[in-house]
């Protein structure tokens, strides 16, 4: 098969990142919505920069494996055909939801999705706050693919081309798109959903690219009360080298010396972010199952 090149398309997308912060920077104190904060933009900038130069590394080991299994064994022979890079667009934008769900309703994953939450702003900013850690385990949800028969190259190009999407829904200034692009596409109005921490938006709006995944299996939910960003208990801090490791810290901590059985410390690894083995837990889905009822309460 001939594989075409393709260049990196996040490095060339860099410098529209650049102009665009800075663009709705100018626009958010021109208009006077909020003072823009600068410091909390910073760390996004330099987390994003990070992410950057890991992934140079992470990209080639995700790589590596991708080749190694798809010279090992495929389904089909797909070639670089319009159909196939259609067909991907779908294929890709169901896996990544997929792991942006697991993302956030088990801790060894969350451990490195938190740094997207980190922050108490939503802005173009904000897209950028990237892991440190993720790209080194986080592409086993799309091996799928690559199994199907997909090539390696094309897998991390449309993975690039949903993640540069993704990057213009990182914002307040629109409030809603048409309808029906509503209901395909994700969009900024359900993006600020899901960085919401208000609990009826608890875990809700994992999509990509495609909003269609959440109403099919059953996370989405609209915007209707204004979205409070972060984290249930957030980190406050700028230091990025805390923001990229905290939870990563905290998760081992609770592994080596909670006093519980062996099972139940792999629980503390595998189970939702703010379970614990006693009955001290806390998840999203607790929060939310609070607000339910006590909003079935008012309206009754």
């Amino acid at each position: 098969m001939q594989i075409p090149e393709i260049p990196n398309l996040i490095h060339y997308a860099i410098p529209f990142f650049v102009a665009t912060v800075i663009l709705e920077v100018i626009l958010t104190v021109k208009i006077k919505i909020e003072d823009y904060e600068f410091k909390d933009a910073g760390t996004s900038i330099l987390m994003g920069l990070g992410n950057v130069a890991i992934g140079l590394l992470t990209k080639g080991i995700a790589l590596g494996i991708f080749y190694l299994l798809y010279n090992f064994y495929h389904l089909f022979e797909i070639p670089f055909a319009w159909w196939s890079w259609l067909i991907l667009l779908f294929a890709e934008d169901f896996c990544y939801y997929w792991f942006h769900r697991i993302s956030h309703e088990s801790r060894f994953f969350w451990a490195s999705h938190i740094v997207h939450h980190s922050s108490k702003k939503y802005n173009l900013s904000t897209a950028l706050r990237q892991t440190w850690s993720g790209g080194f385990y986080t592409f086993i949800f799309w091996i799928p693919l690559i199994i199907i028969g997909f090539h390696p190259v094309m897998v991390l190009v449309q993975m690039s081309i949903s993640l540069i999407y993704q990057y213009w829904i990182h914002t307040e200034m629109i409030r809603k798109m048409p309808k029906w692009f509503e209901f395909i596409f994700n969009t900024p109005s359900h993006h600020r959903v899901h960085h919401a921490t208000n609990p009826q938006y608890l875990d809700r709006n994992h999509a990509g690219v495609f909003i269609i995944w959440d109403r099919l299996f059953g996370t989405f939910e609209p915007e209707i009360e204004k979205p409070v960003y972060g984290l249930v208990k957030n980190i406050d801090t700028y230091n990025p080298l805390k923001i990229a490791f905290a939870e990563w810290y905290m998760m081992l901590k609770d592994f080596f010396t909670v006093k519980t059985s062996i099972v139940n410390r792999f629980k503390y690894l595998i189970k939702p972010p703010g379970w614990r083995h006693d009955e001290g837990s806390v998840l999203s889905s607790d929060l939310r199952k609070e607000w339910e009822e006590s909003n079935e309460a008012n309206v009754s």
